[in-house]
């Protein structure tokens, strides 16, 4: 491998080679931070490759457009020890300085190629409270967490979700996620509406994200259909795709009417369609940090929300935003329906949203912190090989 020890220790901190290891590139939150730092390394005068474990998909087009390499691995079943041992062959190839693994299976199977291959950092990163998680993957993650360099996290509250379940806190540093400035283009109401299939006489929630068990679709429909018997007047739009897709059709045909809740798909126009809702709403059982949250709070749109650590995190309730425990189907249908009714309140909310993305959520300083992070780790090695 090009990084013997020598070699570390004479490597200018501008000269990074970074190697971002991810399980998919699909359309996801995890996903699309991962591709926001890989075209914002290059900026900031690191080479970054990504390193994809399992599967290819469409945020790859991101990269490809910036110039980052990209390797696929095709990793094929939960265990698969030959993918490992490919994972471990590209990272020897590429010789990074840093490897930073993103999501379970990349930092479980990264972490032990980076280390076999005795790359000088090695990072995880963990963006979701993870209850999913079984008693022996949280044991892997002790044990892994105690032999890299670091975990990064995008919130206070999944790195207290990891400290309860047994990894120091030191070992974390919180990134918050990053979004771009909006460039969506700009469209009318009526417009959004006709591309909704929504009569624009009808006030507007949206909902954006993987359709699967941890979003509560099934809570939100509910809620959907109690907030429309009161009022008559509103329809709740799904967008998004997912293995619950036909599940949450079904449930919606049993319990309410598509003019109150509406599947929309997966679309490329979300930010243009933002503007025009009247209310978002997220009720997800767990987060990290959700990037539509952030996405509907930086168009300025009042939000109400399930009461959980990731969206705390960007909620402060009643000032901007509103959060209710997860699964009160009925105190989101109460909550939405004062915020349609007080629009001066509304606009307050959403107006202090806009704020606080702005002020605290940008792409530069979350690429600028990674970059930070590396330097840092990277010369405390070479440091310390310069010693011996």
């Amino acid at each position: 491998m090009a990084n013997t020890a020598n070699e570390t220790s004479q490597r200018k901190s501008s000269d990074l080679r970074v190697a971002l290891v991810i399980p998919s590139l699909d359309r996801g939150g995890a996903e699309k931070q991962l591709c926001l730092l890989a075209t914002g390394l290059k900026q900031q005068g690191i080479d970054p490759v990504v390193i994809v474990l399992t599967r290819d998909g469409p945020m790859r087009s991101v990269l490809d457009a910036a110039g980052v390499s990209v390797r696929v691995i095709g990793k094929r079943f939960r265990a698969d020890p030959t993918a490992y041992y490919r994972l471990r062959r590209a990272i020897g190839q590429a010789a990074p300085d840093v490897v930073h693994t993103w999501l379970f299976a990349a930092n479980a199977y990264g972490r032990w190629a980076a280390r076999a291959v005795k790359v000088p950092v090695v990072l995880a990163s963990e963006r979701c409270v993870d209850l999913w998680k079984t008693p022996t993957q949280f044991a892997i993650d002790r044990y892994l967490a105690a032999r890299a360099s670091g975990i990064t996290t995008n919130s206070v509250g999944v790195r207290d979700f990891y400290v309860s379940h047994g990894i120091n806190a030191d070992r974390f540093t919180i990134i918050p996620n990053g979004i771009p400035p909006r460039q969506a283009q700009e469209i009318s109401r009526d417009e959004a509406f006709k591309r909704l299939q929504v009569d624009p006489s009808r006030r507007l929630i949206l909902a954006v994200g993987r359709l699967w068990p941890q979003k509560r679709y099934r809570d939100l429909i509910w809620s959907a259909e109690l907030l429309a018997s009161m009022r008559q007047d509103t329809t709740l739009v799904i967008i998004g795709d997912g293995p619950q897709s036909g599940e949450l059709l079904r449930h919606r045909d049993n319990v309410s009417h598509p003019n109150h809740v509406r599947f929309a798909g997966q679309r490329d126009d979300v930010l243009s369609l933002l503007p025009h809702a009247d209310i978002y709403w997220i009720g997800s059982e767990y987060e990290g940090q959700s990037n539509s949250l952030i996405e509907a709070m930086q168009a300025g749109v009042a939000v109400v929300a399930s009461d959980i650590p990731g969206n705390r995190d960007l909620v402060e309730n009643g000032r901007s935003g509103l959060l209710v425990t997860v699964g009160d189907r009925a105190d989101f249908a109460r909550k939405t329906q004062t915020l349609l009714e007080d629009r001066d309140l509304a606009s307050r909310l959403g107006e202090v949203a806009k704020q606080k993305i702005k002020e605290d959520f940008s792409v530069e300083a979350m690429v600028q912190s990674h970059a930070t992070l590396y330097r840092r780790l990277f010369n405390e090695v070479a440091l310390g090989n310069s010693r011996r």
